[in-house]
């Protein structure tokens, strides 16, 4: 952790623990990147909470649900919003955090029947901070008519739940490669996307290999964001099909 008035937020599809191709277990090598960066609050997106097949084709994929596996290898308390169920498993997202964690609630934002997304709504409470800050980690539609209706999903979530006055996160993966969610969404909520405020655009995190697309956000309100990168280059590279943010945030 930077200081007490600030911590560090990363967001990261992890393409469920698989290598870009679906050919290799990747779970170990993104814990141990992971550990390096050392996030105060992570927001995974594609986190299998189960796969019974993987579980019996690689020896090297764990029995255990992935938001408690890096729960435990990166010392955070873990939370999961389990999104699309199947025959072999599960898969949603998590929240992870090294502040006590309060799970609240996963909210639905499926449109399609061949897409089942959600939004985990927690809230982390950072040492001496005087209230909790609201933590909402996103996975969104691959279309745009699709994204137009959760991005009114969310945006009546938080008006009705959250508080105006609460730090409020909104992190994950938005698909959004026509970057229009910043217009959409994030003015009609009042909140800031962190890469805009820090550099004045959106920066690409997919395909991690060679990335061209922002498909990733960090939106805020309520809170400073004092610097926000990329994390680009091996090992990211090689990880999963997306690149992980983040972003350094404190109070206003």
């Amino acid at each position: 952790m930077t200081n007490k008035d600030s911590f560090i937020l990363t967001s990261y599809n992890i393409h469920k623990g698989m290598s870009p191709l679906n050919r290799q277990v990747k779970m170990q090598g993104i814990a141990q990147a992971l550990e390096v960066v050392a996030p105060d609050i992570l927001c995974l997106q594609e986190v299998q909470g189960q796969n019974l097949k993987r579980n019996m084709q690689y020896n090297e994929y764990p029995d255990q649900a992935q938001h408690e596996w890096f729960g435990e290898y990166l010392k955070l308390q873990d939370s999961y919003g389990k999104n699309s169920e199947y025959q072999n498993g599960h898969h949603g997202n998590a929240v992870l955090s090294r502040f006590p964690l309060d799970p609240k609630h996963n909210v639905n934002i499926t449109v399609n029947r061949l897409e089942q997304r959600g939004v985990l709504h927690c809230e982390v409470q950072p040492p001496d901070w005087d209230m909790p800050v609201v933590v909402l980690c996103a996975h969104l539609n691959l279309f745009e008519r699709d994204r137009i209706k959760q991005y009114q999903a969310i945006s009546d979530y938080v008006r009705h739940v959250i508080d105006p006055k609460q730090p409020l996160i909104l992190a994950g993966d938005f698909n959004d490669w026509k970057k229009l969610s910043c217009d959409k969404l994030a003015s009609d909520l009042g909140m800031v996307e962190a890469f805009k405020h820090c550099h004045g655009q959106l920066l690409p995190t997919f395909p991690a290999k060679l990335p061209v697309l922002s498909l990733d956000r960090i939106y805020v309100r309520n809170l400073s964001i004092k610097d926000a990168w990329v994390h680009t280059g091996k090992p990211w590279s090689k990880l999963s099909d997306h690149l992980p943010l983040s972003a350094e945030l404190g109070l206003l």
